[in-house]
């Protein structure tokens, strides 16, 4: 298919919105258990970007994710890094298997549904230059990658999840709607959560050396 074929399929046929995509898989996966590769095929042409989202936004949430925050973190990571290398992307068949409980969607859009109805009321095309396919968008995936690897440790710690997660949700939204404001906005959140991990090393080591003066007295 030439460019100017592309574009006319586009047109007639515009992506739908990010709610309209995630609650028709949410209906047509229903309250049985499913697998990532289920998930996958049903997403079709945008799948690893919307896949992006959707591993995302339970981090955003208070759902707790027994067992599914390690393979969630690692399938983000895979995706991203492909990404980075400029490859197609791809998931371990390991990771394809992992099976998702039932109720999962119904659980995770519960509280996600507001978050997703807010972004997509700002996202728009804009600032194309930052979400032009080629290097921008491996620089961009090489930062989901970065905060992908951050949501992977176990850190018991307030918020250490969200930000990398709404990294995460910014960077693979601005790619899916080719928002370079949401890109930005990505990075914003990014070097916030650096400057909170830099601040709470800091505070840890203030308790530590207040814990060693008291003692040695």
């Amino acid at each position: 298919m030439n460019v100017k074929r592309r574009r006319l399929v586009l047109a007639v046929n515009p992506p739908q919105k990010l709610s309209v995509e995630l609650e028709d898989l949410r209906g047509r996966l229903g309250q049985r258990p499913v697998t990532l590769r289920e998930v996958i095929y049903k997403l079709r042409g945008r799948a690893y970007t919307l896949l992006l989202i959707l591993l995302a936004l339970p981090f955003i949430t208070p759902i707790p994710l027994p067992g599914l925050s390690t393979p969630f973190g690692l399938a983000i990571a895979f995706i991203a890094l492909r990404l980075a290398l400029g490859q197609r992307p791809w998931l371990p068949m390991k990771l394809q298997r992992k099976q998702l409980p039932a109720g999962f969607f119904d659980k995770v859009f519960a509280v996600a549904s507001k978050v997703i109805a807010l972004l997509e009321s700002f996202l728009r095309p804009r600032l194309a230059p930052i979400s032009a396919p080629g290097p921008a968008q491996q620089v961009h995936a090489l930062f989901i990658l970065i905060s992908a690897l951050v949501l992977l440790l176990p850190l018991p710690i307030p918020f250490s999840n969200s930000f990398p997660a709404w990294t995460i949700l910014l960077l693979a939204a601005g790619l899916l709607e080719r928002d370079g404001l949401f890109i930005l906005l990505g990075y914003l959140v990014f070097v916030l959560g650096v400057f909170y991990f830099i601040l709470l090393g800091e505070a840890a080591q203030h308790i530590v050396d207040a814990v060693v003066r008291w003692l040695s007295h």
